[in-house]
């Protein structure tokens, strides 16, 4: 699976860190309300008030500078941008409804010794451009989703309303509007030419709207978005949850034993808190320990279902975002799974211990990995996570070693503040 910028510049944003000081009450995440009763009302679920609090009196030091005057950047190309929709794509899906997402999947490519070129087939780790044209939906989710993140958060830090108006029009056009909305089902997700219009992968895809979840919560003190329309987005997304525990291939993604299964209930539980289903996301992540970390973390901190794959150092860091983007969930609805260890000790730490010492080193990884140096970045607010959950220097140390690449990278601003 190709990240949306192959970096966790963008996403690591919906994984914050808070680490409560002597003189502050931590935060409390109160189920489906959130944080909203410590942030001012920002109903936000991974985005923790002293993690952003912390940022914004600091955000013309050097430390954080470039970060901020790069999201600063994102979110003015956000406002000259367009707005985005389904209906843009110049093909139309098999139901004849353009408001029906649909994309390809990213290893599939034209078979040479077929003068058409179906069925596809797959090549492990390499893209195929053309699931990047207008014909699909991936890009265009994924610009829609990254221009509401930066959006919101300028909003937060400079205060000024014309952020929030833009990324409310945004989420308008994507979501409420009837003639442009997205239908909430992935039907037609990762299909492959001449083999199937969707495949249970394509579940996946939707990962990208995590990160609207807490703008949404972000933009409240705004007004950029009525009572109606907050309520027609948690409507979405609550279709959106039964549509995935119910059509066949969100079933099939659900019994994924790599970190496809992972991001499902990653999602799920996400989704279920904003659509205000708490009792749904406790069940989903009670399950996890047991579920998933026992049979897909092994006692010595390896994952060997992602090893296998040409991107092994990438895939095993994939698999733990959405793991540790629960451990952070967990707190809203009194699930600890940051402090999981299974019957062998399999757990989070263990993961991130075990890939910890090829932070700096990747040559010394023993799997194959086409671009190492690029998934270690992705890593970045997963160490810095660690190293606030479970107050470890030497995951702290590995953030930092990190970071010194990727100076612009957002978790900078929401996420080491704090932590130090």
């Amino acid at each position: 699976m190709v990240r949306y910028s192959m970096a966790l510049a963008a996403s690591c944003v919906a994984l914050l860190a808070a680490v409560p000081t002597a003189a502050t009450a931590a935060p409390v995440c109160r189920a489906e309300q959130g944080y909203a009763a410590d942030f001012d009302g920002r109903r936000t679920f991974r985005w923790k008030p002293p993690a952003l609090r912390a940022a914004k009196v600091r955000l013309a030091e050097p430390e954080l500078a470039p970060a901020y005057k790069a999201l600063i950047a994102r979110a003015e190309k956000a406002l000259a941008g367009p707005v985005y929709s389904v209906v843009d794509k110049s093909r139309t899906p098999p139901s004849g409804d353009k408001r029906d997402y649909i994309s390809m999947g990213p290893y599939w490519w034209p078979d040479p010794s077929r003068p058409n070129g179906e069925p596809y087939i797959r090549k492990d780790g390499e893209v195929n451009p053309e699931r990047n044209t207008n014909a699909f939906d991936a890009n265009r989710m994924e610009s829609m989703a990254g221009a509401v993140e930066a959006l919101a958060l300028a909003f937060y830090f400079t205060g000024e309303t014309r952020y929030a108006t833009k990324a409310a029009q945004l989420l308008r056009v994507w979501f409420l509007d009837p003639a442009t909305r997205m239908n909430p089902a992935m039907t037609y997700a990762q299909g492959v030419p001449g083999r199937t219009l969707g495949r249970a992968e394509g579940v996946l895809d939707t990962y990208r709207l995590l990160r609207v979840i807490e703008a949404v919560g972000v933009l409240v003190p705004s007004n950029a978005l009525t009572a109606s329309e907050q309520a027609g987005l948690e409507a979405w997304f609550g279709a959106y949850a039964d549509w995935m525990q119910t059509a066949p291939t969100g079933k099939e993604e659900r019994a994924a034993k790599n970190n496809h299964g992972l991001w499902y209930d990653y999602q799920l539980a996400t989704f279920a808190l904003f659509a205000r289903r708490p009792d749904l996301a406790r069940e989903v992540l009670a399950s996890v320990g047991p579920n998933r970390i026992d049979p897909e973390i092994a006692p010595d901190g390896k994952m060997p279902e992602e090893l296998s794959r040409t991107k092994a150092l990438h895939y095993s860091y994939f698999a733990l975002e959405p793991l540790i983007g629960m451990a952070e969930l967990g707190p809203c609805v009194g699930v600890d799974l940051w402090g999981y260890r299974g019957p062998q000790g399999q757990g989070i730490r263990a993961a991130l211990t075990y890939l910890g010492q090829f932070v700096g080193n990747e040559a010394a990884f023993p799997y194959t990995d086409l671009k190492p140096e690029d998934a270690t970045r992705e890593a970045l607010p997963l160490y810095d996570l660690a190293a606030a959950a479970y107050g470890d220097a030497g995951f702290a140390a590995k953030a930092e070693m990190i970071a010194g690449q990727s100076p612009t990278a957002q978790s900078r601003l929401t996420i080491a503040p704090f932590r130090k």
